[in-house]
């Protein structure tokens, strides 16, 4: 039996093996968040489009820890905010209106990170924003959006503005609060969130050492830009390079996310 087989085999009566792929998934990314250090106590949030034709995510119950994070703990809630799963806990309120825009009009969103590491936080509250000043901050500046701080996320009418300015892009800066990121898949969610975490923590320490960074020739950014813009070979890197073996790690370390 493959590992992917092994994953479904416990598939709860109650739903499908494409939603209990999709939950054990995001569990993972939850847990994988917390071994990075990127948590932030019980807030900020991930959330996974269910498969199928109604646009229903799932997303962390408000009150559990990353690394508690289970597939049959996530709750499963309609664009309204209602939980169509039955859970002791509620949702972060802020967590639907971000979760809930971007899945309502990108049918591209499979998955959504939002972040508030220091790092990240740092480079979306300066002025300059994220630079390309290394490889790294390649695979993201080409692909990055901002969206200007409202205060707390509880106001609904706030999310045509996300909407507007996220766009087309995969990677955000949400002025003096956070990092976001979509992609297709968990996959591709998380490691575009690796690299736009990277970045930023190698700006925050490449500006530390002075005011100016070896120069990039622009001819060397082109050829970058070309590379990383490719959105399919990066999907399919994700997919089929990065995630097994971070599932890999998982598995060693504690396992119990699959539950």
């Amino acid at each position: 039996m493959s590992p992917a087989e092994a994953r479904l085999a416990e598939v709860p009566s109650t739903m499908s093996e494409a939603e209990w792929a999709q939950r054990v998934n995001l569990a993972a990314a939850y847990r994988l968040v917390a071994y990075y250090g990127w948590d932030d106590l019980v807030d900020t949030h991930i959330s996974a489009r269910v498969p199928g034709p109604d646009h229903h995510f799932l997303i962390n119950p408000y009150g559990l820890m990353f690394d508690e994070i289970t597939a049959s703990s996530l709750v499963k809630v309609d664009l309204d905010g209602n939980q169509l799963t039955a859970s002791q806990y509620k949702i972060n309120p802020a967590g639907f209106t971000i979760h809930s825009a971007i899945h309502e009009v990108r049918e591209d969103a499979g998955c959504v990170m939002h972040l508030h590491t220091p790092d990240g936080t740092a480079v979306a509250t300066c002025m300059d924003g994220l630079l390309p000043l290394n490889q790294t901050a390649h695979f993201v500046t080409g692909d990055l959006a901002y969206h200007d701080y409202e205060g707390v996320a509880l106001d609904h009418d706030e999310r045509p503005r996300l909407q507007r300015d996220l766009g087309e892009k995969n990677h955000m800066l949400l002025r003096n609060h956070g990092t976001l990121t979509v992609g297709r898949t968990v996959a591709s969610a998380f490691e575009r969130m690796y690299h736009l975490e990277r970045s930023c923590t190698m700006q925050v320490r490449t500006r530390m050492l002075g005011p100016t960074a070896y120069p990039i020739e622009k001819l060397a950014l082109e050829v970058n830009e070309k590379v990383f813009s490719d959105r399919d070979a990066l999907e399919a890197r994700s997919v089929k390079l990065v995630w097994p073996g971070l599932l890999r790690k998982l598995d060693r370390i504690d396992p119990s996310y699959k539950s």
